[in-house]
């Protein structure tokens, strides 16, 4: 097979994902230069993938929405639907402060079970 038929095959394979993006791929890609270093290039496949993770998360908060009764979407459904995509560093500093709690309490069981230990020792 010739190069010109592999690039052509390659632009046809290219061609069928666009068709099947959720979002104009030009625009993700222009959101995702203007928040990355200047000094990063963008693959094509990190292009079309997070174009696909776009729709993803628009989906899943979608669904989310349809589980409200109401006929009209309010701001504050909104809000509440994409909660876990917009606060994911407060969810995760409060999950970091259960884990630690959690462990601060394992400690605690164990040193009364030791101490538990001793007193039957010495006393039973």
């Amino acid at each position: 097979m010739s190069e010109e038929e592999n690039l052509e095959q390659n632009d046809e394979f290219v061609d069928e994902d666009e068709e099947k993006l959720p979002f104009a791929k030009a625009e993700v890609v222009r959101l995702m230069k203007e928040n990355l270093d200047d000094d990063k290039m963008i693959r094509e496949r990190v292009k079309v993938e997070m174009n696909k993770f776009l729709g993803e998360v628009l989906k899943n908060v979608c669904k989310q929405l349809n589980e409200y009764p109401y006929t009209t979407i309010e701001y504050e459904m909104l809000k509440e639907s994409t909660y876990p995509y917009t606060n994911i560093e407060r969810i995760n500093q409060e999950k970091e402060r259960i884990l630690l709690h959690l462990e601060a309490i394992q400690k605690l069981k164990k040193k009364r079970k030791k101490n538990n230990s001793l007193l039957n020792y010495y006393f039973f």
